[in-house]
């Protein structure tokens, strides 16, 4: 059994070993496979392990050998499933691995703006505390998050557990999401998107991206947020208009916002959001702690270990 990884090196820069996965057949690791590349290497592949390498109906089609597909994530749109599932290939993803990290950082970010730490810090080390004559000073607003509302779209794992987090910290906690699920153990209300926007003085991204909600954030959404609320996406890029994003930053209409996603990747140099005012911009990082990427690649071997025992797992449709 031949397993291709296509693009490995965000999973594995060094510090998670491809044991696991190299335990179940002879395993060719390529850290990035360009376009023109894909076709080539992944000819002779039984099993291919991707993350943001796509793999078209194009490609599928002349990957004659192909049995399986695990996608180095929970989301799998990198995937033509339809015509993989044509061709009787199987597609898994790994749908649970990332859902502390995620929230984590979520409340990373959220405190920069409660607090400022980086930016106290740099105050004090370029002297401005030695200058000041009262014994503190601050740089930037402080705030507490105790009563304030928490708006969370999406309501599934992460954004649960973003929910459970401000709850212990003493938020209001409004949920949006199409599928209403079983309730969660801690207080929170069911709202609409409109009314999430509307109400939150944090509106937190934990959606898919779908035809149906790309660039929900917009000109209009963001109209309706308090001018002192904070947007946050650690979801998909595509559900931002980024140029709307941009201008009502700034024009101070929004507090600020924070984007570990955004619509391309790497960021593109000419995107909107690297000029806009009160932003924060991180590198797709939430997902990858060392943690949470040691359960993907277990999570991963699980895949390939069922798929080989003719009982497929996390098959997606």
């Amino acid at each position: 059994m031949h397993i291709v990884v296509l693009d490995g090196h965000a999973l594995n820069p060094g510090d998670n070993p491809w044991d696991p996965v190299a335990a179940h057949g002879r395993l060719t690791v390529h850290d990035r496979t360009p376009g023109p590349l894909i076709l080539e290497r992944a000819r002779d592949a039984d099993i291919i392990l991707t993350n943001k390498t796509p793999l078209s109906a194009e490609t599928l089609a002349q990957l004659d050998r192909l049995r399986f597909v695990s996608v180095l994530a929970t989301g799998y749109n990198i995937v033509d499933v339809p015509a993989a599932s044509a061709q009787g290939v199987v597609v898994s993803n790994v749908p649970v691995y990332g859902t502390d990290s995620v929230a984590q950082f979520v409340v990373a970010l959220l405190l920069h703006f409660c607090h400022d730490v980086a930016g106290h810090d740099a105050a004090v080390k370029d002297g401005r505390w030695s200058a000041c004559p009262d014994f503190c000073f601050w740089v930037s607003p402080l705030s507490e998050l105790r009563d304030k509302t928490m708006g969370i779209i999406g309501f599934g794992r992460i954004g649960r557990t973003v929910g459970r987090i401000a709850h212990c910290l003493g938020m209001r906690v409004l949920a949006a999401d199409d599928f209403r699920a079983d309730p969660p153990d801690y207080p929170f209300q069911w709202a609409d998107t409109a009314a999430v926007f509307a109400e939150a003085d944090v509106v937190s991204l934990h959606c898919p991206l779908t035809k149906d909600n790309a660039a929900m954030v917009n000109r209009s959404s963001l109209g309706r947020m308090k001018p002192n609320a904070v947007l946050i996406n650690t979801a998909r890029g595509g559900l931002v208009n980024e140029t709307d994003l941009a201008d009502a930053l700034n024009a101070g209409r929004i507090r600020g916002a924070a984007c570990d996603v955004v619509s391309a990747e790497p960021i593109d140099r000419g995107n909107p959001l690297l000029r806009a005012r009160n932003i924060i911009l991180t590198p797709h990082i939430a997902w990858a702690t060392i943690e949470a990427r040691r359960r993907l690649m277990q999570a991963t071997a699980g895949n390939i270990a069922a798929f080989i025992a003719g009982k497929p797992v996390n098959v997606v449709r």
